[in-house]
C-alpha cells in the first residue's frame, strides 16, 4: 500500500471510529430509558403519542431515542428478543442514511424494525426490500406482531397477489416486498387506465436487504412489463446452423478477455457466402450481422449448466452470483432466441415491451434509502458514488474467531480437484462439517461424482434442485455433513452449528466449526467473503481456504501472461504453488477486474439514465393526463392514454434497435455514447407532436362515427384497448456488458 493509500485509509479510519461514538453516544441515551417496568398500556399509549408527534411535523431525529427504546422493548415482550447495543447502533445508522454492514448471523433483520417504526411514524410508508419472496413473508410474519403491538399495520407482496391484496399491502405502515416485486408493480401502475388499478403510494423510504446484491450485481437488471406477441424476424435455426461451420481462431475469434467473439474478415466473406447477403455490414444487412453475433455468443460463450440448464422442456438461466435459477428472466430478445435455436427448441418472443425500469432507477424514486449487508466494504466506493451510501462497519456482538487461511494455488484444475477430493476426505472423516462453493451446475456435479469415488456422500445444491435449498443449508452445519453449493446459494438462511441440535453444537465447535472451501476466485473479493460469511457467525468457531488454479475462468480470461511473468510460469504440478508472487497477482487480478466492471458499470449507466431521464418525463405527463389535471372528458383521456402508452412503446423499440449496433459508432472513431444520446433525444422530442396528432385524429373519427360523446365505448372495437394480457420478466443483459468491453465504451 502506498502513501496516498495509506493517508486515505488513515482518514476513513478515523471518520468510522467518530460515527460509531455518535452512535455508541445514542446506545447509551437509548439505554437511559428504563422502559421494563412499564406495563403494555403504557408503551402504546407512547407509541401513539410519538405517532401524532411524527405526523404534526415533529423531526425524526428528536423521536429517535424514545422510539428505539419503544421498539426495543416492544421485541423483547413479543418475540423474546431483546436488541443487542451493535441492532441499536445499525438502526440508527439505516435512520440516517447508510449502507450497514453487519456479519452474518448477527441479527440484521430485527435491526431494520426500530428504524422502519420511526420512519413509519409519519403514515406515509415504509419499504422493506427483501432478497425473495420467502424472506418478505418470513420477515413480516417474523417482526409484524412487534409493529402490531405498537399500533402500526404491516404487510408483505409475493407474487399472484390480486389488485386489491397489493394496494392492502401497500398501504399498511410497513411493507415486506422483494424489490423486483415492487418494481414489477410500479411498472404495472405506469399502464394504469384508472386510477382504481394504481397500487403503490408516493414512495417515501426504503430499507434494502441484502443490499450488496440488489445496489451492485443486480442494479442495472432491467425489469420489463411486455404485452402482444411480436416476431423476432429472424431465422433462428438458420444462423445457430450457420454459426456452428464457422471455425474458431479463423472465422471468428475472442477478445483479450474472452467477454465476446467477433468475426474476421474470413469469417464475414464465409458468412456472406452462405447467407448470399451481400456486404453484411451496410445498414439493410444490420438485423443479420446482429443475429449472427447472438448465434456466435451463444454457441460459443454461454454454455449449458453454467449458464442456463434445460429442464422440464425449458430455457432456464442460471444467476451468476448466487447459482440459483433466476426465476422469470430472459436474455435480450436476439441472445435468448439465439440459445433456444442452439438447444433446437421452439423460439418464443418475450412480446412488445411496454415499460421498463432498472432497480438502480427504482431505487432512486425514493426519497430515502439505506441498506445492510454481510459484505460491503469492498464496493465502498460504487455505494458512495452510485448512490451517495456511506458504509458504515457494524463490530459485530461476539469477536469472529473465524480463520481464513492462504489461497491454494495450482497448475492446472486436475491437481486442483485430486487436492479438493484429498481434503474435503481427510476433514470429512473427522466428522466436521464442510461447505463447497462451486463455480457452476457442471462443477458441483463433477465434484459430488469424485467425492462419490472417494467414499464420501455429499449433499448438493444447485439450480437442479434449489427447490430444496433452505432444508440442504439448514442442516449443513450438522456432524459429518458435507455440502456442494453453486456459489452462494443459501442466503437468508444461517447454517447453525449441529444444523440446530444443541448436543451436536458443542461437538462441531470442538472440532473447528463449520469449513468452508472455494473453488474458484470470483470477480469479486465481495463475493468470495460472502462465502467465507458462511462460517463464523455470532462468535462461533470456522474457517475458510480457497483453492485456485492457473487454468480458472478468471485468471484464463484476464490472461494468463499478464497475470504471472515468465520467469515464475511453471509445468504442471500436483503441489501447490508456495511462492508469495502467485497470491499477490491472484489478488491483483481481482482488483483490476473489480475495477473493469465498476468503470463498466458506470459506462453503461450513460446509456440507461437518459432513457430513464426521458421515462420520467413521459411518466410525468401520463400521471397529469390520468388525474385529469388538463380537465379532459373520460373519453379524450382514455384515447390520449392509449396513445402515450403505444408512443412510449413504439420509442423502447426504437432505443432497443439503436442500442444493439451502437457499438459499431467506434469503428468509425464516432463516441457511441454521444452517438446513441443525439439520437434517441431526436427520436423523444418528436414524441408529443405525435401523440397529440394521433389522438386528435382518433377522437375526430369517433366523433364523425358517433362514438365521441358516449362513456361506453367498445375500446377493443375500435382498436383502442391495451394487451389483453400483460407480463413482466427481467433481463439477463450481461450480454450487453460483454459487448461493452470489447469495444471500450
Amino acid at each position: 500500500m502506498n502513501f496516498a493509500s495509506k493517508l486515505v485509509q488513515k482518514v476513513k479510519d478515523r471518520f468510522g471510529q467518530h460515527k460509531l461514538k455518535h452512535y455508541t453516544d445514542k446506545l447509551n441515551e437509548i439505554g437511559r430509558h428504563n422502559l421494563e417496568t412499564w406495563d403494555d398500556e403504557r408503551l402504546k399509549a407512547a407509541s401513539l403519542k410519538l405517532k401524532n408527534k411524527a405526523r404534526d411535523g415533529a423531526s425524526l431525529d428528536e423521536l429517535l431515542v424514545e422510539a428505539f427504546a419503544l421498539a426495543g422493548e416492544a421485541a423483547s415482550r413479543v418475540l423474546g428478543m431483546r436488541p443487542f447495543d451493535v441492532q441499536y447502533m445499525a438502526g440508527t445508522a439505516l435512520h440516517e442514511g447508510n449502507l450497514v454492514e453487519m456479519q452474518t448471523g448477527e441479527g440484521k433483520t430485527l435491526a431494520a424494525v426500530m428504524p422502519a417504526y420511526l420512519n413509519a411514524l409519519q403514515g406515509k410508508g415504509v419499504h422493506i426490500l427483501t432478497f425473495n419472496d420467502y424472506l418478505a413473508g418470513r420477515d413480516a410474519q417474523w417482526m409484524g406482531p412487534v409493529y402490531r403491538f405498537l399500533g402500526l399495520t404491516v404487510g408483505f407482496v409475493r407474487d399472484g397477489m390480486t389488485t386489491e391484496e397489493r394496494q392492502q399491502a401497500y398501504a399498511a405502515d410497513i411493507t415486506y416486498v422483494t424489490a423486483k416485486e415492487a418494481g414489477f408493480d410500479y411498472l404495472r401502475d405506469s399502464i394504469a387506465m384508472s386510477q382504481n388499478d394504481i397500487v403503490h403510494r408516493p414512495f417515501h423510504y426504503a430499507i434494502v436487504d441484502e443490499a450488496d446484491s440488489l445496489l451492485i450485481d443486480e442494479a442495472r437488471v432491467p425489469l420489463v412489463i411486455a404485452g402482444e406477441v411480436a416476431s423476432t424476424g429472424t431465422d433462428g435455426s438458420r444462423m445457430a446452423s450457420l454459426a456452428k461451420e464457422l471455425v474458431l481462431g479463423e472465422d471468428y475469434d475472442f477478445d483479450e478477455n474472452k467477454r465476446n467473439v467477433f468475426l474476421t474478415e474470413e469469417g464475414a466473406e464465409k458468412a456472406e457466402r452462405i447467407l448470399r447477403s451481400g456486404n453484411l455490414y451496410e445498414n439493410h444487412n444490420s438485423h443479420l450481422l446482429t443475429a449472427l453475433n447472438c448465434a456466435l455468443h451463444a454457441e460459443s460463450l454461454l454454455k449449458r449448466d453454467v449458464d442456463y440448464m434445460i429442464r422440464d422442456g425449458k430455457l432456464e438461466l442460471i444467476d451468476l452470483y448466487t447459482g440459483r435459477v433466476a426465476e422469470n428472466r430472459h436474455w435480450p430478445d436476439g441472445l435468448q432466441a439465439a440459445v433456444e435455436a442452439k438447444e433446437g427448441m421452439q423460439t418464443k418472443s418475450s412480446g412488445k415491451i411496454l415499460g421498463t425500469i432498472t432497480l438502480q432507477h427504482l431505487l432512486s424514486l425514493y426519497p430515502k434509502i439505506s441498506g445492510m449487508t454481510a459484505t460491503a466494504q469492498e464496493s465502498a466506493e460504487e455505494f458512495e458514488e452510485t448512490y451517495s451510501l456511506n458504509v458504515v462497519e457494524i463490530p459485530p456482538n461476539r469477536p469472529r474467531v473465524r480463520v481464513d487461511y492462504e489461497s491454494r494455488i495450482f497448475t492446472h484444475k486436475e491437481a486442483k480437484l485430486k487436492a479438493l477430493v484429498n481434503e474435503i476426505a481427510e476433514v470429512h472423516a473427522t466428522k466436521r462439517p464442510v461447505l463447497i462453493g462451486t463455480s457452476s451446475v457442471e462443477e458441483s456435479d463433477l465434484l459430488a461424482s469424485e467425492l462419490k469415488k472417494a467414499g464420501v456422500a455429499c449433499h448438493v445444491l444447485n439450480a437442479k434442485n434449489d427447490e430444496k435449498e433452505a432444508e440442504i443449508i439448514a442442516n449443513a452445519g450438522e456432524l459429518g455433513a458435507v455440502t456442494v453449493s453453486t456459489n452462494m446459494a443459501g442466503r437468508g438462511v444461517d447454517i447453525r452449528l449441529g444444523g440446530g441440535h444443541p448436543e451436536q453444537a458443542d461437538a462441531v465447535a470442538k472440532l473447528g466449526g463449520l469449513y468452508v472451501i472455494g473453488t474458484h476466485m470470483n470477480e469479486s473479493a465481495r463475493i468470495d467473503n460472502q462465502l467465507r460469511g458462511r462460517a463464523g457467525r455470532q462468535g462461533d468457531p470456522g474457517s475458510s481456504r480457497f483453492y485456485v488454479c492457473l487454468e480458472d475462468e478468471l485468471i484464463n480470461r484476464f490472461g494468463i501472461e499478464k497475470a504471472i511473468p515468465a520467469a515464475y510460469r511453471t509445468k504442471k504440478q500436483d503441489e501447490p504453488l508456495e511462492a508469495s508472487i502467485f497470491h499477490k497477482k491472484m489478488e491483483h487480478i481481482q482488483r483490476v477486474v473489480m475495477g473493469q466492471n465498476f468503470e463498466m458499470r458506470k459506462t453503461l449507466n450513460k446509456y440507461s439514465d437518459m432513457v430513464e431521464e426521458q421515462r420520467r418525463i413521459q411518466h410525468e405527463q401520463r400521471e397529469a393526463v390520468l388525474a385529469n389535471k388538463e380537465s379532459l372528458s373520460s373519453t379524450e383521456r382514455h384515447v390520449k392514454l392509449y396513445h402515450m402508452d403505444r408512443s412510449w412503446s413504439d420509442h423502447l423499440a426504437y432505443v432497443a434497435y439503436i442500442r444493439e449496433g451502437i457499438h459499431l459508432e467506434s469503428l468509425a472513431n464516432r463516441n457511441p455514447v454521444d452517438e446513441f444520446h443525439h439520437r434517441i433525444i431526436h427520436a423523444f422530442e418528436q414524441l408529443p407532436d405525435k401523440i397529440e396528432k394521433e389522438t386528435a385524429k382518433t377522437l375526430s373519427k369517433l366523433s364523425s362515427s358517433g362514438g365521441g360523446s358516449k362513456d361506453n365505448i367498445d375500446w377493443e372495437k375500435e382498436g383502442l384497448k391495451g394487451p389483453s394480457r400483460t407480463w413482466t420478466y427481467l433481463i439477463q443483459d450481461q450480454f450487453m456488458e460483454k459487448k461493452a468491453n470489447i469495444f471500450g465504451l
